[in-house]
């Protein structure tokens, strides 16, 4: 059953719903004041999309108030009354947060009331709080965070991006399998690219966690390419890339300070003098298109794959266009059934 408020939003009492996201109004930075504008934005952009702000009511209100053209029918409430702080340890917060937006959004997946749930907030607690509900498929030990990164020719999926920062060989193995039937759902590749991120291409290179899962690649049927580098990880010649979050988070966070570096020269060059400035102004097109194919925000929004359910991670310090899409990716993953699929192959691929 639904009721109206007067901002003619539903408050939820907890129904099913299909094609419903629960989103962790409170996570992250800023909380309602990013998450409500992004959740308006994708209403406009999925007209099949039902959307449960999980938080605080009052609060969530305001910020609907103060958005124009707020009413929708596809727009309910769930009242929490606790926040998980972003630097709280994650045990504290799976022992004593049961009423935060976090987890009840995390809930609502696990009771089928949504198909899918992002949140900005604490990525430990989040991590610790979705595989406490949700539980790993089998044949999963350790869920992956992943993301898309933009490549030469299109964007390249990695993980681990921090959930795991000690690996096994088999924890390597299993996050190329994730990435691997990921690209192929999502993009729609018959055998996605999969390469392991090393030191090095030579054989002889990496630790023994890298060399052990090459082995289980090698001997595997996924379209393993071997190792990579560093460098292959935006040449667009590999579709999945898998390495232990201690790597991949460092990598990720290195390509996004990159990218903030190289629009700052860009803007210095080009502000320089009367004539570097006429050179920008004749240029805008394609600058603008160029900080729009490097831009962070445009691929905000990591995957936690291995849950028996969809959890999506957004960047705390997200703006409402980074976090609308995070939704978008979890409306993807939720229309394209990833964890169903991801089940299906492990036996396969795990055989």
């Amino acid at each position: 059953m639904l009721t109206q408020h007067s901002c003619g939003v539903a408050l939820l009492i907890p129904i099913l719903m299909s094609n419903s996201i629960a989103l962790d109004a409170m996570g992250g930075d800023f909380g309602p004041k990013v998450v409500v504008p992004a959740a308006l934005n994708a209403l406009q952009k999925y007209p099949d999309l039902n959307l449960i702000l999980v938080g605080d009511q009052e609060l969530i209100e305001f910020e609907l108030e103060q958005a124009s053209g707020s009413e929708s029918d596809r727009l309910t409430i769930h009242h929490t009354t606790q926040v998980v702080e972003m630097n709280e340890p994650p045990a504290q917060a799976l022992r004593s947060k049961k009423d935060s937006s976090m987890r009840v959004a995390i809930n609502l997946v696990k009771e089928d009331q949504a198909q899918a749930c992002v949140s900005a907030g604490n990525t430990g607690a989040l991590m610790a709080t979705a595989r406490y509900v949700l539980h790993t498929l089998a044949g999963i030990d350790r869920p992956a965070i992943n993301t898309t990164l933009p490549a030469m020719n299109g964007h390249t999926y990695m993980l681990d991006l921090g959930a795991n920062v000690d690996c096994k060989a088999e924890n390597l193995f299993q996050f190329a399998v994730m990435g691997s039937v990921l690209a192929s759902a999502v993009d729609e590749i018959a055998a996605p690219r999969v390469g392991l991120l090393n030191v090095g291409s030579e054989a002889i290179k990496g630790n023994d966690q890298v060399k052990e899962a090459n082995i289980l690649l090698s001997n595997s049927s996924l379209n393993y390419i071997g190792y990579v580098e560093g460098d292959d990880i935006f040449c667009g010649e590999v579709d999945v890339i898998a390495c232990d979050g201690f790597v991949g988070n460092v990598s990720l966070k290195t390509s996004e300070g990159v990218a903030r570096l190289i629009s700052s020269y860009a803007k210095k060059s080009f502000t320089k003098n009367l004539f570097t400035k006429f050179i920008a102004l004749l240029a805008t097109p394609i600058l603008n298109e160029f900080k729009n194919s490097i831009d962070p925000r445009r691929y905000n929004g990591a995957s936690l794959l291995g849950l028996k359910g969809i959890v999506i991670k957004s960047h705390g310090g997200a703006d409402a266009f980074s976090f609308e899409n995070a939704i978008s990716i979890a409306y993807i993953e939720a229309k394209k059934s990833v964890p169903t699929l991801i089940d299906k192959q492990l036996e396969h691929y795990l055989a």
